[in-house]
């Protein structure tokens, strides 16, 4: 996989946060977002978007970050789609649990808007090594 990032889904339950998120990776990182407001709505909507590569929060009312994930990795045609949690809940046994659960990272909450595109970028770089 060495094509680069161009395209994330931000996945909140928070649309202040979404539109942060949004406005740092469009601004910043000039890449292209697409945002939806929950697990629900992100298993509707991705195989529709098909974005490079899903931020999605971790706790979210109804199907929080870890069921999303799940189900997403459940999924023959979007279990490819990399996953990068972001939580404020990032002690070391819970970072470990998401990467257990087939994230490929952690970014924490409250994330800075002028670091995130960098940090989503080095973490898509790791991937394609």
């Amino acid at each position: 996989m060495s094509r680069s990032l161009n395209h994330v889904l931000c996945v909140d339950d928070d649309p202040d946060i979404l539109e942060v998120a949004r406005i740092s990776l469009e601004l910043v990182g000039g890449l292209t977002v697409s945002s939806v407001n929950g697990g629900a709505q992100c298993l509707a909507q991705v195989a529709d978007i098909m974005p490079d590569l899903i931020l999605l929060d971790v706790m979210m009312p109804g199907l929080d970050g870890p069921a999303t994930l799940s189900a997403l990795k459940a999924d023959a045609a979007l279990c490819h789609i990399p996953v990068v949690f972001m939580t404020a809940r990032v002690q070391q046994v819970e970072v470990e649990r998401y990467l257990a659960l087939g994230a490929l990272d952690v970014i924490p909450k409250p994330f800075d808007p002028m670091k995130l595109s960098v940090d989503l970028k080095a973490i898509w770089a790791r991937l394609n090594d």
